[in-house]
């Protein structure tokens, strides 16, 4: 398991449908060493704080693994917002990692880092941002039907993390999957 970009992001407005809204999910690679506090990475920005950040939310993580579904979802329907393929934080990430899925993961593992270590809190859910941003009208459903969200963590021992890093997980309680999780929210909002 190792960690393939480290992303951050700066506030911005961005245009969905008639209405500016200001959002935080265009994210970019950072290199070098990335600070970890325990509202999340140095240089990161959140708009909604109701639904993203805090101590709770402080760094999202989305497994690389994905990013071919999407690319492959993008030139299905026209949608060429970036370029091909994909780029790390194009899902609105702080760490695009690889040899983790949601299915792998459970709420309460920690993931450890050389510098950091973070705890494994909830999976994302997927919000009109989102499917603005991946130029898919249906990218949230998309990311339900494909239980393919990502991961929220809190940051359990604050320092650094850098690109190319190794880690490894921690397990906790084992009580609910990341991918369980979100399976339960899936329900409730496909209905």
């Amino acid at each position: 398991m190792r960690v393939v970009s480290v992303n951050t992001g700066a506030l911005r407005d961005m245009q969905v449908g008639s209405r500016k809204v200001l959002t935080g999910i265009g994210k970019a690679a950072v290199e070098g060493p990335v600070a970890v506090m325990p509202l999340g990475l140095m240089g990161d920005q959140q708009a909604d704080l109701s639904v993203h950040g805090g101590l709770d939310k402080a760094v999202y993580t989305y497994p690389f693994e994905h990013f071919a579904f999407w690319a492959a979802q993008r030139r299905q329907h026209g949608a060429h917002l970036f370029d091909d393929p994909l780029p790390p934080g194009s899902m609105g990430e702080n760490l695009t990692i690889e040899g983790l899925l949601e299915t792998e993961v459970w709420i309460g593992d920690q993931l450890h880092f050389p510098g950091c270590s973070l705890r494994v809190t909830a999976p994302r859910e997927p919000c009109y941002k989102f499917n603005a941003v991946m130029g898919l009208a249906n990218a949230g459903r998309l990311m339900m039907e494909h239980l393919c969200p990502g991961f929220y963590l809190s940051v359990v021992q604050p320092g650094d993390i850098t690109a190319g890093q190794a880690f490894t997980l921690e397990p906790g309680t084992r009580g609910l999957r990341v991918s369980e999780a979100f399976a339960g929210k899936r329900g409730k909002h496909m209905r």
